[in-house]
C-alpha cells in the first residue's frame, strides 16, 4: 500500500543528523532519530498464529534499538531507562512510536498486517496529556492508518488500574486498538473483563504446566480477544501452548526467538508457516505431538 504523504516526508529527510534535524535516513532506507547522543531506530518481531499456514505473520511488534551495522542493534531502553527522567522517558516513548510507524509503513512487506507499539509505564502517570490525540495527529500528517496500530499497555497493579483505564479510554476515543500485558493468567482474565482489549499478552515463563491456559483461551475466544504468548523461546513451551489451544478449540498466538529474532527489514523475517514443533515426552516417556 502506498502512502504519498509518508513518501514525501521520507524524500525530504537528510542522510545524517544535523543541528536543525534530528531525524534522518540511512542508505539502506531506515529512518533514525538522535536522542541522548544515541542513534535510535526500529526492529520488528513477528507475532504468529500457531498452527496457521499463512504466508506471513498477521502482526508485528516494533522494538526500539540503538542503530547498528548488524541489523537490530542493542535495546535502547536498557541503556536509557535508568538515566532518563520521567519527562525524557515520555518524550522518548512518543518518539519511538512515531519512528516505528514510519519504519514499518515505508516497507512494502508491511502488507495489511497490524503494528503493535508499546506504551512505557512512565507515560501512564502523565494522565493530564491527550496522548492518543497527539499520536493520531502525527499519523494523519503522514497519511498513515491508525486502525492498523495496536497500542500495548504495560502490566499494572490494582492501585494503577484507574490510570490504565484513563489512558485506554483516551486511546480508544482516538481510534486505536489496545493490547494489555498481563503478569499472570488471572490478570489476563481480569483485563479481558475490565478493559475489553483487542489482545492480551502473557509471558511464556509464567505458564509453567499450562493448566489454566485453556480456560483463558476459551474466555478470550468468547470475548473476541487475541491471546499472545510472548518470549516463547523453547519447543517445549510451544508444544504446551498448542496442546492448550487444541483442548480449548481456540487459536493461540505467539511471539519469541523460537519463531524469529527482531529485524529492521521486514523482508528478512520468516515468511511462510512455522515448522512443526517436535514431540515432547511425558513423565512416562510417551511422545506427545503438538496437538495432543
Amino acid at each position: 500500500m502506498a502512502f504519498p504523504a509518508l513518501n514525501d516526508y521520507l524524500a525530504r529527510l537528510g542522510d545524517a543528523p544535523s543541528a536543525s534535524a534530528s531525524v534522518w535516513r540511512s542508505a539502506d532506507g531506515r529512518v533514525h532519530e538522535q536522542f541522548f547522543n544515541c542513534t535510535l531506530t526500529s526492529a520488528f518481531q513477528p507475532i504468529h498464529a500457531l498452527g496457521a499456514d499463512g504466508a506471513a505473520p498477521a502482526a508485528l511488534e516494533a522494538l526500539a534499538r540503538g542503530a547498528s551495522g548488524h541489523d537490530a542493534g542493542l535495546s535502547l531502553w536498557r541503556m536509557l531507562d535508568h538515566a532518563a527522567s520521567d519527562d525524557q522517558s515520555v518524550e522518548l516513548d512518543r518518539l519511538c512510536r512515531m519512528l516505528h510507524a514510519i519504519n514499518f509503513f515505508r516497507q512494502a512487506e508491511a502488507g495489511d498486517g497490524d503494528l503493535y507499539l508499546s506504551v512505557h509505564d512512565r507515560l501512564l502517570s502523565a494522565v493530564s496529556s491527550n496522548h492518543g490525540y497527539a499520536f493520531r495527529r502525527i499519523l494523519a500528517a503522514l497519511g498513515l492508518p491508525a486502525e492498523r496500530i495496536v497500542l500495548q499497555l504495560p502490566a499494572v497493579g490494582a492501585a494503577s488500574r484507574w490510570l490504565a483505564n484513563y489512558v485506554a479510554d483516551n486511546y480508544r476515543r482516538n481510534g486505536f486498538r489496545l493490547a494489555f500485558n498481563a503478569a499472570s493468567i488471572a490478570d489476563a482474565m481480569d483485563a479481558i473483563g475490565q478493559f475489553q482489549p483487542h489482545a492480551v499478552k502473557i509471558d511464556a515463563r509464567v505458564l509453567r504446566d499450562g493448566a489454566a491456559l485453556p480456560a483463558l483461551l476459551e474466555l478470550a475466544q468468547g470475548a473476541g480477544v487475541t491471546v499472545i504468548v510472548k518470549r516463547l523461546d523453547s519447543a517445549a513451551g510451544r508444544a504446551l501452548i498448542e496442546r492448550a489451544a487444541a483442548h480449548s478449540g481456540a487459536t493461540a498466538w505467539a511471539q519469541g526467538y523460537l519463531m524469529d529474532t527482531p529485524r529492521a527489514a521486514l523482508s528478512a523475517l520468516r515468511q511462510g508457516p512455522l515448522p512443526a514443533a517436535p514431540p515432547t515426552r511425558t513423565a512416562r516417556g510417551d511422545e506427545v505431538g503438538q496437538g495432543a
